[in-house]
């Protein structure tokens, strides 16, 4: 199993209208012009074989073998730039906590015949959130950028959901968490 949620500096809260999010405490892959997508991969490993429940409707989603690789190098991946890109490269340190507090599903059928096998019963996409820390010129955390993220679930042939990827990373506006 991947280790804990303290020893990653992760966990949940609500904020103030009682929505989970994720709180991602460290920035672990820095830089907004060139996040090192090898180093993200390499840290995505440890969760290959874990698996989480999703709390709404106890959906047990796996970690495939595939997810360091798609995560790290899909099309999305590839034309995310600045802040977005940092924060699906930070977005990895809380991959189960985002798993858990998932919700709003909604299924699509698989169409692309190279997915007949990993995504044969279809694709899945979850909404889920989380927030980054924002370092002011002090050292401390100034505020939290809050995002919102679709996650999507390959449904394959041995009948479980593994996560594909995550995309449709958003910066949410308000700015709930001004410390």
């Amino acid at each position: 199993m991947a280790e804990d949620a303290n020893s990653r500096n992760v966990s949940v809260i609500k904020d103030v209208n009682g929505n989970n999010i994720v709180m991602i405490n460290d920035i672990i892959f820095k830089g907004r012009q060139a996040i090192n997508w090898e180093d993200v991969e390499n840290y995505l490993m440890r969760y290959v074989g874990d698996f989480y429940t999703i709390a709404d409707n106890k959906e047990i989603v796996f970690i495939g073998t595939d997810l360091p690789d798609e995560y790290t190098h899909s099309e999305y991946t590839n034309i995310l730039k600045g802040a977005n890109a940092k924060a699906k490269a930070n977005a990895a340190q809380g991959l189960p906590e985002l798993i858990e507090i998932a919700s709003g599903v909604r299924y699509t059928p698989n169409t692309k015949p190279k997915h007949n096998k990993d995504a044969k019963h279809g694709w899945y996409r979850y909404e889920s959130r989380f927030a980054l820390p924002v370092f002011g010129d002090n050292g401390e955390v100034a505020r939290y950028n809050v995002f919102h993220v679709a996650m999507i679930l390959r449904h394959a042939e041995d009948g479980k959901k593994y996560l594909y990827d995550i995309m449709n990373i958003k910066k949410e506006t308000s700015s709930l968490f001004q410390s």
